[in-house]
């Protein structure tokens, strides 16, 4: 399929997991997106596996949750074991219970959240032109112009915006000689996807094997009897384009202490591992997003999950720039609020990683010795617990420090920037039970008031939204009720007080006030968050 057009709003290259959730961000706000890949067509091949709550909250704000949960695995623990005994086992059941409506770490492999992904722009008429590589960039402070490649045909195409998730060789990022600083880990690692008649390994956890000859993990699939393997490439041995997985099979062997009994091998690859980030996550006209931005070792899940929040922060942003509803300084606390995250998770997953895989004496004693004896400890704690899910599952992620993040409250739990609570709450309005994402379902931002207010001042607040701000400001109002208690707990709410929050269109909050006070929550919007007025206010 050829590119007709010779200018788009958006243009996105790369259709893996961060380029796909672009275009269905932007197309979730109004904006129809050009977005291309060199491949013929999406694949069946993966490496990322595990799909976290805030990921989970994601799609469930778009709509398609039912479909991910039907067609995906809950991870019931991780069990490590060392020189092919058990040195601990930790259960995942209900880790995050209360925290989120997904407690759980999730299993999910990367190829279905393509597929997912393309079913929504399908559903919303948004092709992928595949077969279609970018040959050349450049830009000017107005838009961005491309060389394109479609077989034998050479396209060019202009752009008023591109988004680079074309992974972490991107053309993108080459072309805009951004430097991608990092390393490369020494090890060589294979990855399988095979069918095993291995009865103990059978259940719902990970199972995780280390001892001196390597390490090994066992990630179940959805599927039965199927796992996800991942080990590194035994001493002296070098990958080559056509090994199979009866080589590694010693080896792997070895490590478990077990003698693997593949029925079926779906897939089989070697890799190298990379920890690198680009020096800046926006040039012009241009921005990056997930592994074209940061790569890392897979400790923790949290790769494609990363990459996912990239362009869910970025979508919105854009989509409100394109559409003349936010004043395109927005576009500045993208690199903003990612660059901390990505640099964080970089730092944190490389020096777990080098402690897994070093070879040392003091790090052989402590994986021998120590570790188990912490892990189970820690595992204990219900606090220890709760600190370890939420960092797995991103939802402690916070821009607080972010320019559009407004907090004059003098709550200390909650704070402006920090992602909505998942709370259960009572619509008194509907009579019915709810929760607070439910209510930032819709694109937009969105006002919570939380207290009573007379219904003058309701009327006067509705009215205030409608003439000022239509559909960019959905409304909410929660007043006290036995029913709703937690809520106001949580948000540290005293009796007879109320309190507005605007939480953005990802769910971060945005402005946190102690008052109701339509003039500091018209600043907020207009000079803060940069929301334009509605045409014809």
């Amino acid at each position: 399929m050829l590119i007709t057009e010779q200018h788009t709003k958006v243009l996105i290259v790369g259709a893996g997991p961060s380029g796909l959730m672009m275009a269905a961000q932007l197309l979730r706000h109004g904006v129809m997106p050009v977005i291309i890949d060199t491949k013929q067509g999406p694949t069946d091949q993966s490496k990322a596996l595990a799909v976290q709550a805030r990921s989970l909250e994601i799609y469930r704000q778009m709509g398609v949750i039912d479909q991910v949960i039907k067609n995906g695995k809950q991870a019931g623990g991780i069990v490590f074991n060392r020189d092919g005994k058990k040195m601990a086992s930790l259960s995942f059941a209900d880790v995050g219970k209360g925290q989120t409506l997904f407690p759980y770490v999730f299993l999910y492999q990367q190829s279905k959240n393509e597929r997912l992904l393309l079913d929504f722009l399908t559903q919303n008429c948004c092709p992928v032109y595949w077969n279609t590589t970018l040959i050349s960039l450049k830009q000017t402070a107005q838009q961005a112009e491309v060389q394109l490649q479609t077989g034998t045909e050479t396209v060019t195409l202009t752009s008023d915006w591109l988004i680079g998730a074309d992974g972490p060789h991107s053309v993108v990022r080459k072309q805009l000689q951004i430097p991608f600083n990092g390393d490369t880990y020494t090890n060589e690692y294979y990855l399988a996807d095979v069918q095993l008649d291995n009865k103990q390994l059978a259940g719902d956890k990970v199972q995780l094997y280390l001892s001196d000859k390597g390490l090994a993990g066992f990630f179940p699939l959805p599927e039965d009897n199927c796992f996800r393997i991942i080990g590194n490439l035994p001493g002296g041995m070098v990958a080559a384009e056509d090994m199979k997985l009866e080589e590694v099979l010693p080896s792997l062997n070895t490590v478990t202490g077990l003698t693997m009994k593949a029925v079926r091998n779906n897939w089989f690859t070697t890799y190298r591992l990379h920890h690198r980030m680009a020096d800046s996550f926006r040039q012009q006209r241009c921005f990056l997003a997930g592994d074209a931005a940061h790569i890392h070792s897979p400790v923790g899940g949290q790769g494609m999950n990363t990459g996912l929040q990239d362009a869910y922060n970025l979508g919105w942003k854009l989509a409100g720039v394109v559409n003349g509803r936010l004043k395109e300084a927005i576009l500045d606390t993208y690199a903003v609020e990612r660059m901390p995250v990505a640099k964080g998770l970089l730092n944190t997953t490389d020096n777990i990683f080098k402690v897994v895989m070093s070879a040392s004496w003091l790090a052989t004693f402590f994986k021998k010795w120590l570790m188990p004896r912490m892990l189970k400890f820690a595992w204990s704690r219900k606090g220890l617990r709760e600190f370890f899910f939420n960092r797995v599952s991103q939802i402690f992620i916070n821009y607080r420090h972010s320019a559009i993040s407004l907090h004059l409250s003098d709550a200390k739990m909650v704070k402006a920037g920090d992602r909505l609570p998942y709370l259960k709450i009572f619509d008194e309005k509907k009579q019915e039970e709810t929760d607070l994402h439910e209510w930032c379902g819709n694109p937009g931002f969105t006002l919570i008031i939380l207290g009573k207010l007379p219904e003058l001042d309701l009327f006067a607040l509705a009215k205030w939204i409608t003439q000022n701000y239509g559909a960019g400001l959905n409304f909410f109002y929660l007043p006290p009720s036995a029913k709703n208690e937690e809520v106001f707990k949580k948000f540290e709410i005293k009796g007879g007080r109320s309190k507005a929050l605007i939480v953005r269109p990802d769910m971060h909050i945005g402005l946190i006030n102690d008052a109701i006070d339509m003039e500091i929550m018209d600043n907020y919007l207009q000079n803060i968050a940069g929301l334009n007025k509605a045409p014809g206010a």
